[in-house]
């Protein structure tokens, strides 16, 4: 496997640095809020596992055990159009169930840009449309994420405009049941769009930063690119400054080389995970290392080339297309989109379990639920699948220990 390393070389980030302000200055819209260096949240640099240290799955306390579905799921809520993102409001992006059966669940609807509230009675009703949204493709309102500051809940929202990808951020208003949201304010505008490779999953990590996905947008030399975002995870504050402790001076890059990453998950010692599309060999479970480069396009899946970092776990596409990525006890559970499925990694494992295979058709999103159960989201309605009755579905499915 490929070393874990960071940027490999420091004099092309100091070269690139220059060009990187630049150009992101005058790609990216202003950021609101406090200056770049500053930050409005908690600034502890992420762990970091030691350059050399063997890849390998997620890791678990004492406490906890492999968990694996428990029978068949159950349906929470049909007739969603081409969802995305699963949000439960009050539930740790950081993988923690903490999500209250008081409150409500929100769910991206990539087409249309709206999103659906799926109150604590188990109503679905529209809590509004982002403006702007324009989908083709496999663009679109893609994910959602949450922060609650001072006495208000902000939800954030990552979409495809018609110049842009960006993320923006709304207070959310009213009480479950009956939500509402605000005026929208920008966090990050300005990356490449297209039809597809538009990443897009974003989530708070347990350092109060926010994390988000995005994708090389077609044009694949992006990747490699320190001065373009895209390709790449970010890493940024919940305004969209840039954290003072990110690898590279003055810049969101947390990592690069990638072509098209759409989960995010930590692990129960805040390590992340990141789920990739490959191109037409391998898909990608990665292990996100501050710095690191990932491949694309040089590498795609395990290249065993010391200039970049090996994923943990690769699958042919035919198998994955992964797409959300959550964590439960111990355990990643990784949506597939093409490989109709979802993938079960237990700790520290180097193989990965496959349940529900052609079941429910594609799965777009994968989030812990209330009380150790896992959520699942059917994606067949996008115009890729082939939609069951009640498509598209959130569903419920129970854990327990593996033997």
């Amino acid at each position: 496997m490929g070393r874990r390393t960071l940027v490999r070389s420091l004099v092309v980030a100091v070269t690139a640095l220059t060009t990187l302000t630049t150009a992101a200055c005058s790609s990216l819209a202003p950021f609101e809020g406090p200056s770049r260096a500053g930050s409005s949240g908690p600034s502890n640099s992420p762990s970091r596992t030691p350059d050399n240290a063997p890849s390998e799955g997620p890791s678990s306390t004492p406490s906890e055990r492999a968990l694996e579905p428990d029978g068949t799921p159950t349906v929470v809520a049909e007739g969603l159009a081409a969802p995305w993102s699963i949000l439960r409001l009050g539930a740790s992006d950081s993988g923690s169930d903490n999500g209250s059966d008081n409150d409500s669940t929100l769910i991206s609807e990539r087409d249309r840009g709206t999103i659906r509230e799926l109150t604590p009675g188990g109503e679905l009703r529209t809590a509004g449309t982002i403006a702007g949204v324009a989908h083709s493709g496999e663009s679109g309102l893609l994910g959602l994420a949450s922060l609650r500051r001072g006495g208000t809940t902000w939800i954030y929202a990552y979409f495809t405009t018609a110049s842009d990808n960006r993320i923006e951020r709304m207070p959310l208003i009213g009480r479950p049941g009956s939500y509402s949201l605000g005026s929208p304010r920008p966090v990050l505008t300005g990356l490449a769009q297209a039809l597809n490779h538009d990443g897009g999953r974003i989530a708070f990590g347990p350092d109060g930063m926010l994390y988000a996905t995005v994708g090389d947008a077609g044009v694949s030399e992006r990747a490699q690119d320190p001065s373009s975002l895209n390709g790449k995870i970010l890493r940024m504050t919940p305004t969209g400054g840039v954290p003072p402790d990110n690898p590279m001076a003055d810049s969101l890059v947390y990592s690069m080389g990638h072509r098209n990453p759409q989960g995010l998950a930590w692990d129960s010692t805040g390590q992340l995970f990141a789920a990739e599309f490959g191109q037409n060999r391998w898909d990608e479970l990665n292990r996100i290392e501050p710095g690191g480069n990932y491949g694309w396009p040089t590498v795609e899946g395990k290249g065993g080339n010391s200039r970049f970092i090996d994923p943990v776990l690769q699958w042919p596409t035919s198998e994955a297309s992964p797409s959300g990525l959550g964590y439960v006890g111990g355990t990643l559970f990784l949506a597939a989109l093409k490989g109709e499925r979802l993938w079960v990694i237990p700790p520290g494992a180097t193989t990965a379990l496959p349940f529900f295979v052609g079941t429910f058709g594609r799965l777009r999103d994968a989030v812990p639920g209330p009380n150790g159960t896992l959520w699942l989201l059917t994606n067949n309605t996008d115009g890729r699948g082939f939609p069951h009755s009640g498509d598209d579905k959130l569903l419920q499915v129970k854990l327990k220990g593996r033997p």
